[in-house]
């Protein structure tokens, strides 16, 4: 999902809506389990182990698979519940790019120089990048998660919100066992099946993961990280990363700076946003990596920045903006550089999905059409808020603030 200015959490430190990764979880099981409940659970890995049989997976190794998978409430619990606590992007960044983040990182980056160099050397994405992306993920595999992924999997299929989803993924998770990649017990992550130091779901690990070791098995799940960080190089290239070119970059717009132009769709060179006002942090324009977009994460309040390729590339390994901002700061500081420079609007909040949700409802009931009311901040939204503000009079940014929700309250 996007969130604009906004992560929320899993009740993790770190993101949790990403397509490749999610943090965290206990193989502690706490929530009792009614006797019918694990009944029916037990009657769908029945069928789910003939059918899988009925594919052409060994029945031993479907069976040792599932040996000892129970109905993990916890899980659902998790899946159920990850809705209502939001984090402003500033406090998002302050904890993923945090002094300690970035001494251990580069503690990391030492530790893992030459094979993070190699990597490198193969797919063109710079060692801070893979090593950022693994501080925001796992805290360089410290939180890699200890729930079987099979269980986790199994639960979500049997009686999640997304059931065909999780399903699709304990398939690829069977075929990875096929493999010999790993084990069943080895096989642990998060509550959603995420797996590994940077996080993979079986699906995209499938498709992306690779044995850069040379040891015939594409093992995220060891304590050596190898395989798992030169996996998200080859998930990154795989998208069109960029080599040197930023995440984004901190400008200054000049004082008549029309912030309806900050939208994706709108792209130039960065000295044609030159002439319309938007210069680096030094007063010049900014190198010209390529086309750009302007980005106001929390609208004409706080920091402004050009964002590259590479931002939109981070995106497909995790859709949040926020998510794709800690991993572009944390890197550049990983690299030495100075933080942001700008002002953030501390004290605001974000809006909470239930905030949101009734934004949209408000929004289209005056005659915004925000297609629909999910309580995620999504291009359709952010459209439906710049034409309200147009409408209003209002500075055009965007942005999903605690007082344009009271303006439409009124």
């Amino acid at each position: 999902m996007r969130v604009r200015g906004v992560i929320l959490l899993c009740f993790a430190l770190f993101g949790c809506a990403s397509t490749v990764a999610q943090t965290g979880g206990s193989r502690v099981q706490e929530t009792s389990v009614p006797a019918a409940k694990s009944q029916a659970f037990r009657a769908w890995i029945d069928g789910f182990e003939a059918r899988a049989v009925a594919r052409g997976f060994e029945r031993g190794l479907v069976t040792g698979a599932f040996a000892d998978v129970r109905y993990n409430a916890d899980v659902i619990a998790k899946d159920r519940n990850q809705a209502e606590f939001a984090l402003p992007l500033w406090d998002y960044l302050a904890r993923v790019a945090s002094e300690e983040q970035v001494s251990n990182g580069q503690d990391a980056l030492r530790r893992q120089a030459r094979s993070l160099a190699a990597i490198e050397a193969r797919y063109g994405v710079e060692a801070e990048v893979v090593a950022a992306v693994w501080g925001v993920e796992t805290r360089y595999g410290t939180l890699r998660g200890d729930i079987p992924v099979i269980e986790a999997l199994a639960t979500l299929a049997f009686d999640g919100r997304r059931g065909a989803f999780f399903e699709s993924q304990l398939w690829e998770a069977l075929a990875i066992l096929r493999r010999g990649d790993t084990t069943p017990a080895r096989m642990v992550g998060s509550w959603a099946g995420a797996m590994g130091h940077t996080q993979f779901i079986p699906t995209s690990y499938q498709a992306y993961a690779v044995d850069f070791d040379g040891d015939g098995r594409r093992d995220i799940w060891e304590d050596d990280p190898t395989d798992a960080l030169a996996s998200t190089a080859a998930y990154l290239r795989r998208f069109g990363w960029t080599k040197e070119q930023p995440v984004a970059v901190e400008v200054r717009l000049s004082s008549g700076f029309d912030t309806g132009l900050a939208r994706r769709s709108l792209v130039m060179a960065p000295s044609q946003w030159a002439a319309r006002g938007v210069l680096g942090q030094d007063g010049r324009p900014v190198r010209d990596y390529g086309q750009a977009s302007v980005f106001l994460p929390a609208g004409g309040a706080g920091p402004a920045f050009l964002i590259f390729n590479n931002f939109r590339v981070l995106e497909r390994y995790n859709a949040a903006d926020a998510y794709v901002m800690g991993v572009g700061e944390l890197s550049r500081q990983l690299r030495g550089e100075a933080g942001i420079q700008g002002n953030w609007p501390i004290g605001s909040r974000a809006l909470v999905k239930s905030e949101v949700r009734e934004l949209q409802e408000r929004l289209s009931a005056a005659g915004f059409s925000t297609q629909g009311a999910d309580g995620l901040m999504g291009q359709n939204t952010i459209r439906a808020i710049r034409n309200y503000q147009r409408a209003q009079g209002l500075p055009v940014d965007g942005f999903a603030s605690l007082p344009l929700l009271n303006r439409l309250r009124r």
